[in-house]
């Protein structure tokens, strides 16, 4: 389950808000550099209220290798009108994301995207990472599979059917789609999103082999996965090592 500790309001600490703009920001053109991204499409975002419904995300089809800290929108997941505004957000993002935030106050940030392994994996008529080794075995007890896909999420009913889907998991595999990730910050989720993407590279290298797989047994998986807790806080050290390349390459993230 996800850590709901870090509940807290963010719009009356302009310093704090800032921050999670920045990082938010990185985390966008890390995915761009990356190669995760869909074209202008895809959506990430971070809650700024306790309740979870006001939120920031990248504008409608504002290319992720492009964003910057002050172009992300705020959006409320009860304004029935957004989609009216003159800078409306992008449907898609809208639908899944305003429903996951509002049904999930715990869910801070919810990174969404197609990176190239995790979504070959979601293409599988099985798309579940059993714990072959111990990337794998990160996610074993805290992975979701949805394989109800109703095509484009742009209505009401395919955003809630996924918020249900989401529960009480870190990352969700979307079949015939892509992969969500959430957690309490920005740094802990594109870690998340970083080791997803290698776990479904390794296991689908293994598959390729055609020989046998080597997977865990159930309480070998669970050790390997609480013993990644001893390293929860290697995410923050790694996603600044991440934001000082993205300094020296182009610091206009920040702005």
């Amino acid at each position: 389950m996800l850590d709901t500790a870090a509940v807290f309001d963010l719009e009356g600490d302009a310093g704090a808000l800032d921050a999670l703009r920045i990082d938010l920001a990185a985390a966008f053109r890390l995915t761009a550099r990356f190669g995760w991204h869909e074209s202008v499409g895809n959506h990430f975002t971070a809650s700024i209220s306790r309740d979870g419904r006001r939120f920031l995300m990248n504008p409608r089809w504002r290319h992720f290798g492009e964003i910057r800290a002050s172009d992300l929108q705020v959006l409320d997941a009860d304004d029935p009108d957004v989609m009216l505004r003159s800078d409306a957000p992008d449907l898609s993002g809208w639908t899944i994301h305003g429903a996951v935030h509002r049904t999930h106050p715990h869910i801070r940030v919810l990174l969404h995207c197609h990176p190239p392994h995790a979504t070959a994996l979601a293409c599988l008529k099985d798309p579940s990472l059993p714990p072959v080794d111990q990337n794998t075995a990160r996610f074993y007890g805290c992975l979701g599979v949805d394989l109800g896909f109703g095509g484009i999420a742009n209505d009401t009913e395919e955003g809630e059917r996924l918020a249900v889907a989401f529960g009480d998991h870190r990352v969700l595999i979307m079949g015939n789609h892509g992969v969500s990730v959430a957690a309490p910050t920005v740094a802990e989720a594109f870690e998340d999103l970083y080791f997803l993407e290698r776990s479904a590279q390794i296991y689908l290298l293994a598959l390729s082999s055609g020989r046998p797989l080597s997977v865990m047994s159930d309480a070998l998986a669970q050790k390997t996965a609480d013993g990644w807790l001893y390293y929860r806080a290697q995410a923050f050290e790694h996603f600044e090592h991440l934001k000082r390349q993205l300094d020296q390459l182009d610091p206009s993230y920040r702005d």
